[in-house]
Protein backbone atom coordinates (compact mmCIF):
# COMPACT_ATOMS: atom_id res chain seq x y z
CA UNK A 1 0.00 0.00 0.00
CA UNK A 2 1.45 3.22 -0.88
CA UNK A 3 1.86 5.73 1.82
CA UNK A 4 1.27 9.56 0.73
CA UNK A 5 2.00 12.72 2.52
CA UNK A 6 -0.09 15.27 2.62
CA UNK A 7 1.00 18.92 4.17
CA UNK A 8 1.27 22.90 3.61
CA UNK A 9 1.58 25.26 6.16
CA UNK A 10 -0.93 26.33 8.58
CA UNK A 11 -4.72 27.58 7.21
CA UNK A 12 -3.63 26.17 3.73
CA UNK A 13 -6.49 24.03 3.59
CA UNK A 14 -5.41 20.54 4.06
CA UNK A 15 -8.31 18.94 6.56
CA UNK A 16 -10.50 20.47 3.63
CA UNK A 17 -8.42 18.57 0.97
CA UNK A 18 -8.31 15.11 2.98
CA UNK A 19 -11.99 15.41 3.08
CA UNK A 20 -12.52 15.01 -0.84
CA UNK A 21 -9.74 12.19 -0.14
CA UNK A 22 -11.85 10.58 2.34
CA UNK A 23 -14.63 11.06 -0.20
CA UNK A 24 -13.01 8.99 -2.38
CA UNK A 25 -13.02 6.14 0.08
CA UNK A 26 -8.94 7.16 0.89
CA UNK A 27 -8.50 6.43 4.69
CA UNK A 28 -6.39 9.66 6.06
CA UNK A 29 -4.38 9.73 9.04
CA UNK A 30 -4.39 12.86 10.83
CA UNK A 31 -1.05 13.58 12.87
CA UNK A 32 -2.12 16.82 14.29
CA UNK A 33 -5.25 14.99 15.78
CA UNK A 34 -3.54 11.98 17.08
CA UNK A 35 -1.30 14.50 18.63
CA UNK A 36 -4.00 16.13 20.32
CA UNK A 37 -5.53 12.55 21.65
CA UNK A 38 -2.35 11.08 22.86
CA UNK A 39 -1.71 14.54 24.96
CA UNK A 40 -5.29 13.72 26.50
CA UNK A 41 -5.11 9.95 26.71
CA UNK A 42 -1.42 8.12 26.88
CA UNK A 43 -0.17 8.01 30.19
CA UNK A 44 3.45 7.98 29.16
CA UNK A 45 3.29 11.21 27.21
CA UNK A 46 1.50 13.14 29.65
CA UNK A 47 3.29 11.99 32.41
CA UNK A 48 6.50 13.37 30.31
CA UNK A 49 4.91 16.98 29.51
CA UNK A 50 3.73 16.97 32.87
CA UNK A 51 7.76 16.73 34.17
CA UNK A 52 8.92 18.70 31.57
CA UNK A 53 6.29 21.57 31.79
CA UNK A 54 4.42 21.30 35.43
CA UNK A 55 1.45 19.46 36.61
CA UNK A 56 -0.81 22.42 36.14
CA UNK A 57 -0.51 21.90 32.21
CA UNK A 58 -3.13 19.51 32.52
CA UNK A 59 -6.68 21.03 34.29
CA UNK A 60 -8.92 18.57 34.93
CA UNK A 61 -6.97 15.39 33.64
CA UNK A 62 -7.44 17.60 30.07
CA UNK A 63 -4.43 18.99 28.45
CA UNK A 64 -4.16 23.24 28.72
CA UNK A 65 -3.75 24.15 25.19
CA UNK A 66 -3.66 27.78 24.92
CA UNK A 67 -0.82 27.69 28.07
CA UNK A 68 0.98 25.20 26.31
CA UNK A 69 0.84 27.22 22.88
CA UNK A 70 1.44 30.17 25.04
CA UNK A 71 4.65 28.60 26.31
CA UNK A 72 5.94 26.78 23.12
CA UNK A 73 5.46 29.55 20.31
CA UNK A 74 7.56 31.63 22.55
CA UNK A 75 10.28 29.56 23.30
CA UNK A 76 11.55 27.44 20.24
CA UNK A 77 13.94 25.03 22.80
CA UNK A 78 10.83 24.14 24.25
CA UNK A 79 8.66 23.22 21.01
CA UNK A 80 11.76 21.38 20.55
CA UNK A 81 11.34 19.13 23.60
CA UNK A 82 7.35 18.97 23.05
CA UNK A 83 7.98 17.39 19.39
CA UNK A 84 10.38 15.15 20.85
CA UNK A 85 7.74 13.69 23.28
CA UNK A 86 5.34 13.81 21.07
CA UNK A 87 6.35 13.09 17.13
CA UNK A 88 7.76 9.25 18.80
CA UNK A 89 3.78 8.51 20.15
CA UNK A 90 2.30 10.17 17.42
CA UNK A 91 4.96 7.55 15.16
CA UNK A 92 3.57 4.18 16.77
CA UNK A 93 -0.08 5.51 16.27
CA UNK A 94 0.29 5.68 13.02
CA UNK A 95 2.18 2.39 12.69
CA UNK A 96 -0.80 0.63 14.37
CA UNK A 97 -3.52 2.72 12.30
CA UNK A 98 -1.25 1.50 8.88
CA UNK A 99 -1.99 -1.81 9.61
CA UNK A 100 -5.83 -1.95 9.99
CA UNK A 101 -6.09 -0.34 6.52
CA UNK A 102 -6.96 -1.73 3.54
CA UNK A 103 -6.98 0.61 -0.09
CA UNK A 104 -4.58 1.06 -2.79
CA UNK A 105 -3.01 4.04 -0.69
CA UNK A 106 -3.48 6.02 2.12
CA UNK A 107 -2.86 10.04 3.16
CA UNK A 108 -0.64 10.76 6.49
CA UNK A 109 -1.80 14.68 6.65
CA UNK A 110 0.25 16.78 8.83
CA UNK A 111 1.55 20.36 9.30
CA UNK A 112 5.15 19.45 9.99
CA UNK A 113 5.85 16.53 7.82
CA UNK A 114 9.02 17.89 6.52
CA UNK A 115 10.04 19.75 9.98
CA UNK A 116 9.33 16.24 11.76
CA UNK A 117 11.27 14.45 9.37
CA UNK A 118 8.36 11.64 9.06
CA UNK A 119 8.26 13.10 5.13
CA UNK A 120 11.16 10.69 4.46
CA UNK A 121 9.33 7.08 5.11
CA UNK A 122 6.61 8.28 2.40
CA UNK A 123 6.42 7.87 -1.25
CA UNK A 124 4.97 11.12 -2.38
CA UNK A 125 3.83 14.53 -1.02
CA UNK A 126 0.95 16.38 -1.43
CA UNK A 127 1.64 19.75 -0.86
CA UNK A 128 -1.59 22.43 -0.63
CA UNK A 129 -0.57 25.70 -0.55
CA UNK A 130 -2.68 29.15 -0.33
CA UNK A 131 -1.80 33.02 0.04
CA UNK A 132 -0.32 34.14 3.23
CA UNK A 133 -2.81 36.72 4.57
CA UNK A 134 -5.91 34.18 3.54
CA UNK A 135 -4.04 31.48 5.55
CA UNK A 136 -3.91 34.44 8.20
CA UNK A 137 -7.26 35.18 8.04
CA UNK A 138 -8.90 31.38 8.34
CA UNK A 139 -6.40 30.77 11.28
CA UNK A 140 -7.39 33.93 13.17
CA UNK A 141 -11.00 32.94 12.58
CA UNK A 142 -10.74 28.56 13.18
CA UNK A 143 -8.76 29.66 16.52
CA UNK A 144 -9.75 32.59 17.89
CA UNK A 145 -6.46 34.02 17.80
CA UNK A 146 -4.79 37.10 16.97
CA UNK A 147 -2.85 37.73 13.52
CA UNK A 148 0.67 38.18 16.22
CA UNK A 149 -0.64 34.43 17.58
CA UNK A 150 -0.69 33.02 13.97
CA UNK A 151 2.11 34.92 12.33
CA UNK A 152 4.38 32.90 15.23
CA UNK A 153 2.91 29.91 14.62
CA UNK A 154 3.99 30.16 10.86
CA UNK A 155 7.35 31.56 11.61
CA UNK A 156 7.96 27.84 13.33
CA UNK A 157 7.19 25.92 10.31
CA UNK A 158 9.34 25.74 7.18
CA UNK A 159 9.09 28.27 4.50
CA UNK A 160 6.30 27.31 1.42
CA UNK A 161 9.69 27.36 -0.75
CA UNK A 162 11.56 24.70 0.90
CA UNK A 163 8.46 22.52 1.39
CA UNK A 164 6.94 23.06 -2.12
CA UNK A 165 10.71 21.96 -3.38
CA UNK A 166 10.31 18.23 -1.58
CA UNK A 167 7.26 18.09 -2.71
CA UNK A 168 5.21 15.92 -5.90
CA UNK A 169 2.43 17.00 -6.20
CA UNK A 170 0.16 20.67 -5.29
CA UNK A 171 -3.19 21.68 -4.53
CA UNK A 172 -3.76 25.20 -5.23
CA UNK A 173 -6.25 26.16 -2.21
CA UNK A 174 -6.31 30.18 -2.78
CA UNK A 175 -9.95 29.81 -3.73
CA UNK A 176 -9.43 31.01 -6.96
CA UNK A 177 -9.40 27.27 -8.63
CA UNK A 178 -11.51 24.58 -8.07
CA UNK A 179 -10.58 21.83 -5.85
CA UNK A 180 -12.28 18.77 -6.55
CA UNK A 181 -10.92 18.52 -9.89
CA UNK A 182 -7.65 18.96 -8.52
CA UNK A 183 -8.03 16.10 -6.23
CA UNK A 184 -9.24 13.90 -8.49
CA UNK A 185 -6.49 13.90 -10.92
CA UNK A 186 -3.92 13.38 -8.12
CA UNK A 187 -6.31 10.57 -7.24
CA UNK A 188 -5.65 9.47 -10.48
CA UNK A 189 -1.79 9.52 -10.69
CA UNK A 190 -1.22 7.59 -7.36
CA UNK A 191 -4.22 5.26 -8.17
CA UNK A 192 -2.18 4.03 -11.73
Amino acid sequence: MKQIGITGGIGSGKSTVCKVFEALNIPVFYADDAGKFLLNNSPELIEKVKTYFGDDIYSSNQLNRQKLAQIVFNDSQKLLMLNSFVHPAVANFYEEWLSAQNAPYILKEAAILFESGSYKSLEKIIYVKAPEELRISRVMKRDNVTRTEVLKRINQQWSDTKKESLSDFFIDNSELKLLIPQVIQIHKTISQ
